[in-house]
């Protein structure tokens, strides 16, 4: 009797596993070739980055990013080839990746700008920016910030989204970088005297660049003759070119007995 009541669901297990076989095997085998084909174009297309010299960070991000989107094209695929309704999986996860995006929209709009900023390249490790009201040297270019060391050691982590929004100075985009201080001399000096032994100063320093040459320009005359002296250095050696430039001159404008103005004294009658 109890044969008679199991034999129905013998043969319709048997049934279903004779219709069902041939689509696990071939989802066996797609899963495999696929999986094989995946890791085969991965390495292509990492290859591919690499020959066209792709900023190495943008290359690991990247290969990992079109390595899952492969992967999980080859599941979908797969659960049809088995026979699974993959609409409303496609439905699910869609809304659930419209609700992460909901949730993380700042960490991806900072994503989206260290990609920008990883492929049309502002700026690199060692170049020397000011972005978001911050100046510092670039240490490290990651996919959510931008990490810079400013001038007295601090370390300051930058978005990136809002940083690929915004206005970035590249101070060091071409090596190096122009600085300029001022000098007041008497109306009455000679200039072409005093134009020589500034430069005579400025150019004694090692850190001071021949190409661009430095220059000593008028750019006021009140009271006194003021110039403006625009060395120019490589961006490392800036700050150190200017202490050093600027003491010189000032100990060569001495010696020559280059006399600054006077100040002019103002008198003040108490007696109305």
């Amino acid at each position: 009797m109890y044969e008679r009541k199991i034999e129905p669901y013998l043969v319709s297990l048997g049934d279903r596993f004779m219709h069902y076989t041939p689509r696990l095997i071939a989802a066996l085998i797609f899963f495999v070739v696929g999986l094989w084909v995946v890791n085969r174009l991965s390495k292509l297309i990492a290859k591919a980055m690499h020959r066209e010299k792709l900023d190495s960070s943008l290359q690991s991000f990247l290969s990992s990013l079109i390595n899952i989107g492969l992967k999980i094209f080859l599941l979908i695929t797969v659960a049809e080839i088995l026979g699974i309704q993959t609409t409303s999986l496609v439905a699910v996860m869609g809304a659930a990746g419209l609700a992460v995006g909901l949730a993380l929209q700042g960490s991806l709009s900072n994503f989206a700008g260290g990609v920008l900023i990883l492929i049309f390249k502002p700026y690199k490790v060692g170049d020397t920016i000011e972005a978001q009201g911050q100046t510092g040297t670039v240490t490290e270019i990651q996919i959510f910030n931008t990490i810079l060391l400013t001038g007295n050691n601090k370390t300051v982590i930058l978005p990136n989204g809002a940083v690929s929004n915004g206005t970035i100075v590249n101070q060091s985009r071409f090596g190096n970088l122009r600085g300029e201080f001022q000098v007041v001399v008497t109306g009455d000096s000679d200039l072409a005297r005093v134009r020589s032994v500034i430069l005579a100063a400025v150019n004694a320093n090692p850190k001071v660049l021949k190409t661009p040459a430095a220059t000593v320009d008028v750019v006021q005359i009140s009271g006194g003759i003021t110039l403006a002296v625009k060395p120019y250095a490589m961006a490392s050696d800036l700050a150190s070119m200017m202490s050093e430039v600027q003491e010189a001159v000032n100990i060569a404008i001495r010696e020559n007995n280059i006399q600054a103005p006077i100040p002019a004294t103002i008198t003040i009658n108490r007696n109305g």
